[in-house]
């Protein structure tokens, strides 16, 4: 049975002051965090949204997506333990 919620969409953008990036999506509590390399945003998206289907865009300086995440998650309440899956593709463009 797919998942009724909503999928969670990240975006990782370089600063504009050049120091690392900034994660930004509507479901952070902050709506933007900073971190270091784009990297450790992906990582936190991805530990973040492990219960929700996911996309994270990765933008370069120009605002062109270089890279593109998807994330697959089967919620325990949808299915039992031993069937628990999280699948995430990377696709680098």
């Amino acid at each position: 049975m797919p998942s009724t919620k909503p999928a969670h969409v990240y975006d990782v953008r370089p600063r504009k002051d050049h120091r690392g990036v900034d994660l930004i999506s509507d479901v952070l509590p902050f709506g933007r965090l900073w971190y270091d390399t784009p990297d450790n945003a992906v990582g936190y998206a991805m530990h973040y949204s492990r219960s929700h289907d996911a996309v994270i865009r990765v933008y370069d300086d120009a605002g062109n997506v270089i890279e593109t995440h998807g994330h697959v998650s089967t919620h325990p309440a949808e299915a039992n333990h031993s069937n628990l899956h999280i699948y995430f593709a990377k696709v680098v463009l």
